[in-house]
């Protein structure tokens, strides 16, 4: 179970269904009689605010950022093979959107290995175009605020790694 010191006020988080959000503060609700705190999450991509009861946190999937050492991880899944699959888009699909909304950056960068193409590839379809360009938000975002520097670089960096495979 979450608590209030699990996460620090003004920390970057990780939500698996919106990426990466700043926990800008803890609020008192009270909802019939009861009363409940909860993290004050914001997007700024999607321009969202989230309430989420502290209790049911981690139940949810909310997670600090990854750390140098996990990034390593990611950047090693990025550069593996692409693994080709005859399955039905449907079922691609459902795959792709559930390891997105995961959270988990080595399932993101999964996502993204899989749909990235050189210009000398097969075209993507716009469904396959949109996977990959909210995968590589989500984690540009997070490899950004991680190594301190801009999400075009991140973005960069990680194209850099998959040409490179």
């Amino acid at each position: 179970m979450a608590t209030k010191k699990s996460f620090e006020i003004g920390s970057w988080v990780v939500y698996p269904s919106h990426g990466v959000g700043k926990l800008d503060k803890i609020e008192k609700i009270k909802i019939a009689d009861m009363e409940a705190e909860f993290f004050v999450i914001t997007f700024s991509k999607n321009n969202l605010t989230l309430k989420l009861p502290i209790k049911k946190a981690i139940d949810s999937g909310l997670r600090k950022m990854s750390t140098k050492t996990e990034l390593k991880n990611v950047f090693e899944t990025l550069s593996l093979k692409v693994k080709k699959r005859k399955m039905m888009w449907g079922k691609r699909a459902q795959e792709y959107e559930t390891k997105i909304n995961s959270g988990d950056p080595c399932s993101i960068a999964e996502v993204i290995r899989d749909l990235y193409r050189t210009e000398s590839d097969a075209a993507l379809s716009f469904s396959e175009r949109q996977f990959l360009q909210n995968a590589m938000e989500r984690l540009s975002k997070e490899i950004a605020i991680i190594e301190n520097i801009e999400e075009s670089e991140a973005t960069k960096k990680i194209e850099t790694i998959l040409q490179a495979a």
